[in-house]
């Protein structure tokens, strides 16, 4: 464990929520599998909201000498906002993201931050991976999903195992469940992503069951990454996008509508696709407008917005500074 005195280089973050291991047990197996890497490293555990018994075990650990760092949230505020409470109490130049239980054998960690030399956020793909027929469809319709809107092919984003850059939280920030979107938010800025393949715990096994809320929430947060990635920036093109079709619709309905009128001697009282028109054609305006607003507010706030990352910037010598002028005799 390192000391005060020694620089660190690594910070490793283990967000504790709802589902949770023995704190002696992980704090264990962890400290093994991190002794044998060479960065000087920090533990922080970051509690999301109370949780008695691992703050028990934590505070054996901390009687027997064990040296880490323990933030305690006021409530539960999600794991993403647990992972930026513990960066912003970190130092180390390499971030770690570890869950609070098995899900993951402890080998695999080296193998993550040894990814760190060919990218810029390696994330863990739990294989072989454990589970029926019914969860590889559902995890498969998920990043089938993902890989549809965003073009980026990930298959394990829900492994909560993540080594990367510090400057990737610096210029990303992640709220509520974003944590599993990292790796799309982060190729967003401009940033290497790859999955590591990682050998699963033999106690990783969920004995709960997903309910519909936890579908529609995972569905919310695809659409929300979705319009991130896609229309940060160009609010006007998804919005008028839609509005611009909305009015045609409507417009369309409602003129053939009034040609019948005028042309076949067909009344448009009691005629509900009259009132469908006329609703479709006020929504597509207020769609559009909603759009521009946006725009307006973007333009506004330009010049604090960053979205790109420079990769490196190459200062070659002046032509006169690398062949100088022969003088004449």
């Amino acid at each position: 464990m390192s000391h005060s005195s020694t620089t660190i280089d690594l910070s490793v973050i283990i967000p504790v929520g709802a589902r949770q291991a023995s704190a002696r047990e992980l704090f264990l197996e962890y400290r093994e599998a991190l002794a044998g890497q060479p960065r000087p490293y920090e533990l922080i555990f970051v509690l999301d909201g109370h949780h008695p018994a691992f703050s028990q075990g934590l505070a054996e650990l901390s009687a027997e000498g064990h040296r880490f760092s323990v933030v305690q949230l006021s409530r539960p505020f999600g794991e993403a906002t647990a992972i930026m409470a513990g960066f912003e109490n970190s130092s180390g130049g390499v971030i770690l993201t570890l869950p609070a239980y098995h899900q993951i054998k402890a080998e695999g960690i080296a193998r993550l931050l040894g990814a760190l030399d060919s990218c810029d956020l390696a994330v863990g793909r739990r294989w072989p991976r454990a589970g029926g027929l019914l969860e590889r469809a559902r995890r498969g319709l998920f990043h089938g999903l993902l890989a549809s809107v965003t073009g980026l092919s990930f298959n394990d984003l829900g492994c909560g195992a993540r080594a990367f850059r510090r400057q990737i939280l610096e210029e990303v920030r992640i709220y509520g469940d974003q944590q599993r979107f990292l790796a799309v938010l982060a190729d967003r800025q401009g940033f290497v992503s790859r999955e590591v393949d990682v050998e699963q715990s033999p106690k990783d096994r969920f004995q709960g069951s997903y309910g519909l809320r936890e579908y529609a929430r995972a569905f919310l947060d695809l659409f929300s990454v979705f319009f991130l990635v896609r229309f940060t920036k160009k609010p006007l093109r998804f919005f008028g996008m839609w509005g611009v079709l909305t009015f045609a619709i409507g417009a369309t309905t409602a003129l053939i509508l009034v040609i019948q009128r005028l042309f076949f001697d067909q009344a448009l009282a009691d005629r509900p696709a009259l009132l469908l028109a006329s609703l479709m054609i006020v929504l597509g305006l207020q769609l559009f407008a909603l759009g521009l607003l946006g725009e307006l507010i973007i333009f506004t706030h330009a010049r604090d917005l960053k979205d790109y990352k420079i990769a490196r910037v190459v200062s070659f010598p002046a032509a006169s500074d690398a062949h100088p002028a022969e003088q004449s005799s």
